[in-house]
C-alpha cells in the first residue's frame, strides 16, 4: 500500500527520503512505520534517518556512555532515534537487549541501587527516564580499571532525554527527583539470582552524593554488605 502510493512520486530512497517527503508534500501517513515494514510484495526496505543518528559521549569511567537523541521536528513534534546495534557495535558497546524493564518511582526521594551481576552473567545497561528525573549514579568496579570504584552520577530526564549507557561491572543506582518518576532498562543479560551482587548505596568507601533524603527503599538495598566486607571476593569475582 504505502509502497504503492509514494512510487508515483518517483522516490528515490537513496537521496534522503526524509527530506523528501517534507519538501514534496506527500501523504500524511507515519514515515518510519512505511520504511521499517515489508512493503511492495516482500522487498525489504530499510528505513534510514539520514543523519538522525544518537549522540554517543563517553564519560572519564572508560566504556560509560552519555546517549543523546537528534531529534528531527516538525509540527507534529519530533522523531528520534534511541537505540541502533550497528550505531552501538561502532562504538565497542554490547549491543544485544536480553531483558527490557520498567520501574515507576511513586515518590521523589526513592533511592534504588547499588545493583549489579557478577560474570559470566554481567549486565551491561542502557538506562532512560521517561517520565519525571532521576540522578543516575555507576561505579566501576572493575579491578584492572585505572578508574576502579571511582563513579559518574548524571541526571536522566523527560526533559532532557539522554541515556546512560552502562557496561558490564559497573554497580548502578539512582534516585527519583520528582514524585511520578519512570525509568526504563534495556538490560544485556538476562537476571541471573545466583549472581546477583550489590553495594550500600551508602558505603563511606564510594563517597556517593545523593541530592535528596531517602524517602523510599527497599529492605534489600539497606542490607548490601560494604564494600570493605567483600572487597577481596568481589575482585576476584569481577577480574577481567
Amino acid at each position: 500500500m504505502y509502497c504503492r502510493g509514494y512510487r508515483r512520486h518517483e522516490i528515490r530512497l537513496r537521496l534522503n527520503p526524509i527530506r523528501k517527503f517534507l519538501e514534496e508534500g506527500l501523504p500524511d501517513h507515519n514515515l518510519e512505520e512505511a520504511f521499517s515494514k515489508d512493503v511492495c510484495e516482500g522487498e525489504r526496505i530499510i528505513f534510514s534517518a539520514g543523519g538522525n543518528k544518537m549522540i554517543f559521549n563517553e564519560t572519564k569511567l572508560k566504556g560509560a556512555y552519555v546517549i543523546e537523541i537528534e531529534r528531527r521536528e516538525d509540527s507534529r513534534g519530533f522523531f528520534a532515534r534511541a537505540f541502533c546495534q550497528k550505531e552501538f557495535e561502532a562504538h565497542g558497546l554490547r549491543p544485544v537487549i536480553a531483558q527490557a524493564n520498567v520501574a515507576f518511582n511513586a515518590k521523589k526521594g526513592t533511592l534504588r541501587g547499588m545493583h549489579f551481576q557478577y560474570p559470566p552473567a554481567g549486565e551491561s545497561k542502557l538506562v532512560r527516564c521517561t517520565r519525571g528525573a532521576i540522578l543516575d549514579i555507576i561505579v566501576d568496579l572493575r579491578p584492572e580499571s585505572p578508574t576502579y570504584l571511582e563513579h559518574i552520577a548524571v541526571e536522566l530526564s523527560e526533559d532532557n532525554q539522554r541515556s546512560l549507557y552502562v557496561p558490564e561491572r559497573f554497580a548502578h543506582g539512582y534516585q527519583a527527583l520528582r514524585d511520578g518518576t519512570e525509568t526504563s532498562y534495556q538490560v544485556g543479560e538476562f537476571y541471573t539470582p545466583a549472581c546477583e551482587g550489590g553495594l550500600r548505596y551508602d558505603d563511606p568507601r564510594l563517597q556517593l552524593h545523593w541530592p535528596l533524603p531517602i524517602a523510599s527503599i527497599s529492605e534489600k538495598d539497606t542490607l548490601w554488605k560494604l564494600l570493605d566486607d567483600i572487597e577481596p571476593e568481589l575482585k576476584r569475582k569481577m577480574s577481567a
